[in-house]
């Protein structure tokens, strides 16, 4: 874990280093932008750290952990159209400081960056990292879609909802991950444990997020609690309370969620979760996906030194110490 500061700094060194084209500036100062406004740097440092659990050079990583860097920041430049976001890390978003066009083309143009980011690699490698990228990209683009379906479907199951947040959340984070392993050359069963590892803890940092949205401390969160509830999020507990709800409880959750803008929204919201059982349910699956994690780490053939790294960096992001 003492290399997370120096994995970062490297990683932002990376990114002010990329180049891009002088012209036209309209479609490449909106990249420098983005790439310039901070974040927590995970999905790179989770390349790095991979290659370095395999025993490779983290230089040798840096290009790819580059790639996953531009691509999730191509991801989010859209992300925040859909959603009319005003703010991204506490900035102006791309559509608003530029417009929405603008913000289109040059999200699109990083997301080809992050692809030629790759180039530099062999061609057996590269064609590895180039087929996990192909992968998460078209899972990503799934699970927004069903992200966006989600909000009008009224009869959406708990599972629809985690393959929906593994899609458009985790595998970006297992695919991380892989493409460090790749990098380093891990065999076929280490591959498929290291993305399940990463895969099941993102799975299990969304659902401890939906909680911490509304039971959680404001100040370890760093956002309004209920804010998923005034925003109508149907999030982990929303479904879970339907599914075990009785009749009054299921008509008022729909009815508070579809025209109730009241002050006591939160905390009629809060009752049924409490009421149905689906605050704890949604803690028992975070422990659940957590300790699946956990499992996959065991199995690797890596040093017991190269597995606690992993299991100090797991216990930091659920803690939400990174």
């Amino acid at each position: 874990m003492n290399n997370i500061k120096f994995y970062a700094d490297l990683i932002n060194k990376g990114l002010e280093n990329l180049t891009f084209s002088d012209s036209p500036k309209s479609l490449y100062n909106p990249i420098s932008y983005i790439l310039s406004i901070g974040g927590k740097r995970i999905r790179p440092y989770l390349v790095l750290m991979s290659a370095n659990c395999f025993g490779s050079d983290y230089k040798k990583a840096l290009p790819a952990a580059l790639s996953v860097e531009c691509f999730h920041n191509f991801t989010l430049m859209h992300d925040d159209i859909m959603d009319s976001a005003a703010l991204r890390r506490g900035k102006q978003t791309v559509h608003l400081k530029w417009n929405v066009n603008q913000a289109i083309l040059s999200g699109d143009a990083l997301l080809i960056y992050s692809y030629k980011l790759l180039d530099s690699y062999e061609s057996d490698i590269y064609k590895k990292l180039n087929n996990v990228l192909n992968t998460v990209a078209l899972q990503v683009c799934e699970g927004q879609q069903l992200d966006i379906d989600f909000e009008i479907k009224s009869d959406v199951t708990f599972n629809e909802y985690i393959n929906m947040i593994e899609l458009k959340t985790a595998v970006l984070v297992g695919a991380a991950l892989k493409m460090g392993a790749i990098v380093s050359g891990a065999s076929k069963s280490d591959l498929k444990l290291i993305y399940s590892f990463g895969v099941d803890l993102g799975i299990a940092f969304q659902l401890q997020d939906d909680y911490l949205d509304i039971f959680g401390n404001q100040s370890l969160v760093g956002k309004s609690i209920g804010g998923d509830i005034i925003e109508n999020k149907k999030t982990a507990m929303f479904h879970l309370s339907l599914s075990n709800s009785d009749n009054l409880q299921k008509e008022e959750l729909i009815k508070l969620y579809n025209n109730y803008n009241k002050t006591d929204k939160i905390s009629k919201v809060k009752k049924i979760f409490k009421d149905t059982g689906s605050d704890s349910k949604t803690l028992d699956l975070v422990k659940e996906y957590t300790n699946r994690a956990l499992l996959s780490i065991e199995k690797l053939s890596i040093s017991n030194e190269k597995k606690l790294e992993l299991i100090k960096f797991s216990k930091a992001l659920m803690d939400r110490k990174l």
